[in-house]
């Protein structure tokens, strides 16, 4: 049905209905459960279903869907309507909205199939005669018989059963007088112990109690059993502390492996306070837990071999036919060390024996002079005492803003440098919360020219 044809629909249910029922009106309808929920109020049925997602409740309290009709899911299959031989299991569907549903199909809203849960019914058996009576259960005094019969007449089919007891009882006399057994009578209270204190590992000491075969005791005619089991119990002493254990020395151990590999070394020896273990405040071992011994391993030790100083940077050389003097060409040069007192197998130095590196060739070279950056502040001098300060300064270097590398570590060579209105200049700043002078004389470096005396 398409939508201009549901809008004839509901102008005809309007025209046909003059004044509109109330109804409980919903925010929502949900198609699986068939219920409403979200209740917005009572209003006149047409009103409610101007929002075809609403639901709304009559008289009789059912949720009906604002609205196209359409059928809900099916329920799953119901049970079988006999539990035994073939039955029939049903499932339904309900439409849901103003209208009829479609039904092309015609399904219609119940489904019907056949079911078996079980092929067969019970049959109920019938029970046989009863059997014998069994002997009475005891040989002397009363007691109780039985008997028995069997569901076999007939035998119960397709899980059937019989009704009723499969088994009977009646009391019996046996006429004749039982003797009387004996009994114990409570146990009496515990016994002292006979120790004062007790030796851990050791089995305890025990305390005692004693009982009488007198609840009741057994009778002379007929003869009745005497009881069994002993009159007499223990248990282990408690409530008394352990015996004081003072400690004794174990043996000593073996020595233990010398500390070095070559030259002379040390190896422990360790016993333990063990043979017993003081306890329960008895006396620690006397003496000393470790002793200590040489050892000596008739081996020379090895010697790492170390590197000299560097030497000297042998002169700067151009690495072609090329002038490199008084150039900003660079140059190379290099030095060398050695690995020397390297004994009995030991290992070589690490890293490399020679040492190649850049250089700039200034010997003899007339540069223009410049004031060098300030050095870093110098130590305290002199160490101690109120006077004590720092310095720093800057002196007149060659110039070498024209060269590519600004590290004067590569310049090689001694140049002559213009210093012409170019005066070191030094700073000078005082070192606070130094230690005073204790008994000596300290001179102050020359700048200060005068004698402290701390």
């Amino acid at each position: 049905m398409n939508l201009i044809l549901w809008e004839i629909v509901l102008l005809g249910i309007y025209v046909q209905q003059s004044v509109s029922q109330m109804v409980d009106c919903f925010s929502s309808f949900t198609l699986s459960t068939g219920k409403c929920s979200g209740l917005l109020g009572q209003v006149k049925k047409d009103d409610c279903c101007l929002n075809t997602n609403y639901g709304y409740k009559e008289a009789d309290g059912v949720c009906r869907s604002c609205g196209w009709p359409v059928w809900s899911e099916w329920t799953r299959w119901g049970e079988c309507s006999v539990s035994c031989t073939e039955g029939v299991s049903q499932r339904r569907r309900s439409c849901y909205g103003i209208g009829d549903c479609a039904d092309p199909e015609k399904l219609g809203k119940v489904q019907t199939k056949p079911c078996v849960k079980k092929d067969c019914c019970p049959v109920e058996g019938g029970w046989s005669e009863w059997g014998e009576w069994q002997l009475c259960s005891v040989t002397c005094g009363n007691g109780m018989r039985k008997r028995r019969r069997t569901c076999s007449k007939p035998i119960p089919q397709c899980g059937g059963s019989c009704s009723g007891a499969e088994e009977e009882t009646t009391n019996c006399s046996t006429e004749i007088i039982c003797p009387t057994h004996g009994g114990w009578s409570s146990w009496g209270n515990w016994g002292p112990c006979p120790v004062t204190c007790l030796y851990e590992g050791r089995k305890p000491e025990k305390e005692l109690r004693t009982r009488t075969c007198t609840n009741p005791p057994p009778s002379v005619v007929p003869r009745g059993n005497d009881c069994e089991g002993s009159d007499t119990d223990g248990r282990p002493c408690s409530g008394r502390p352990f015996c004081l254990v003072d400690g004794n020395w174990g043996a000593w151990t073996g020595s233990t492996p010398c500390s070095v590999t070559c030259g002379v070394g040390q190896q422990t020896q360790r016993r333990m306070c063990d043979s017993p273990k003081p306890a329960y405040g008895g006396r620690q071992c006397r003496g000393e837990e470790q002793k200590t011994g040489v050892c000596v391993i008739a081996v020379p030790c090895p010697v790492n071999g170390m590197w000299t100083e560097w030497s000297e940077w042998s002169p700067c050389r151009p690495p072609s036919t090329r002038k490199i003097k008084c150039n900003t060409r660079e140059g190379i040069r290099r030095r060398e060390r050695d690995c020397v007192d390297r004994k009995h197998n030991e290992s070589v130095c690490e890293g490399e024996i020679v040492q190649h590196g850049n250089c700039y060739d200034i010997s003899d070279c007339d540069m223009k002079g410049v004031l060098s950056e300030w050095s870093e502040w110098s130590y305290c001098k002199p160490y101690c005492g109120r006077y004590s300060e720092q310095t720093r300064e800057r002196k007149c270097v060659a110039d070498i803003s024209k060269y590519r590398s600004q590290d004067r570590s590569i310049f090689a060579g001694d140049p002559y440098v213009n210093c012409e209105g170019l005066e070191p200049q030094i700073e000078r700043r005082q070192c606070t919360n130094v230690p005073e002078c204790k008994d000596e004389v300290v001179i102050l470096c020359s700048e200060l020219m005068y004698i402290i005396v701390c």
